[in-house]
């Protein structure tokens, strides 16, 4: 059943400007045509030959090579199929079914003097059917997206998310207090070379070491004499000199 194309565009799809039409004797057997059993010398009419699209179906048109007056005409909603079926014999040689509009229909045989020709004829039919296979194809699919339920991606009130981003260093709170405890800098701007600004080096304080003693070693086996103790009476000559001295002083007094 061919669909309603009356508000759709039609498109040229292929046209060959000799075509020649064969009455055809009634199939024999269910092994097909052959184009031998037609009176090939003898075409029963030659014209031109367009095939057009509409929506999905394709028409192929006989028409006359002057005037362009419609001879005959086959709607094609399938490929290969009952309208189309080419012979068993020849690949220049098509049976097509041609329709008169009334529900009239009857089969007659075309064959072309080029088999380039006849090669185009086939691969247009093909093509045009290829294109409606992958529009419905593509038209299941977005019936089907229509039908599911659609995924919600949106954030909701609330809700956040945590993303992880690899080949970055974290860095250590430790860091700059380690280098204001050791240099008493703070680290260097960004921007600035590591090498810019060098800290003051510590001066550490050297605590002087006494150089060992060298008399144990030279003076081996000597006996060293002990330092002599300090005097008991520090103030004994300074009292005795002190108490002579009033002792004279007084007799002088006295033998004045």
């Amino acid at each position: 059943m061919m669909a309603d194309t009356s508000a759709l565009y039609e498109s040229v799809v292929c046209v060959k400007s000799e075509v020649h039409v064969y009455r055809i004797p009634p199939r024999s057997s269910n092994r097909g045509y052959r184009a031998a059993d037609w009176k090939l010398d003898e075409p029963a009419w030659t014209g031109r030959m367009k095939i057009t699209a509409k929506g999905t179906a394709a028409f192929i048109k006989l028409e006359d090579k002057n005037t362009g007056e419609l001879f005959a005409q086959a709607p094609v909603d399938q490929y290969p199929g009952s309208a189309v079926e080419a012979v068993t014999d020849s690949s220049r040689y098509f049976v097509i079914r041609i329709e008169d509009g009334n529900g009239r229909h009857a089969f007659i045989g075309i064959g072309f003097a080029d088999r380039g020709d006849s090669f185009d004829f086939n691969v247009a039919l093909q093509d045009h059917f290829k294109w409606v296979k992958q529009e419905s194809e593509f038209a299941r699919q977005e019936a089907t997206q229509d039908s599911a339920p659609k995924l919600d991606l949106g954030f909701k009130e609330g809700q956040t998310i945590k993303i992880n981003i690899g080949n970055i260093k974290k860095k250590d709170p430790s860091g700059p207090a380690k280098s204001r405890a050791a240099g008493g800098l703070l680290p260097p701007p960004p921007g600035v070379r590591a090498g810019g600004l060098v800290p003051p080096p510590v001066v550490q304080q050297m605590t002087p070491v006494a150089p060992p003693s060298t008399g144990t070693l030279l003076d081996i086996g000597d006996s060293v004499p002990a330092p002599a103790p300090p005097s008991q009476d520090l103030w004994g000559d300074f009292t005795a000199a002190g108490s002579g001295s009033t002792q004279d002083t007084r007799s002088e007094w006295v033998q004045f």
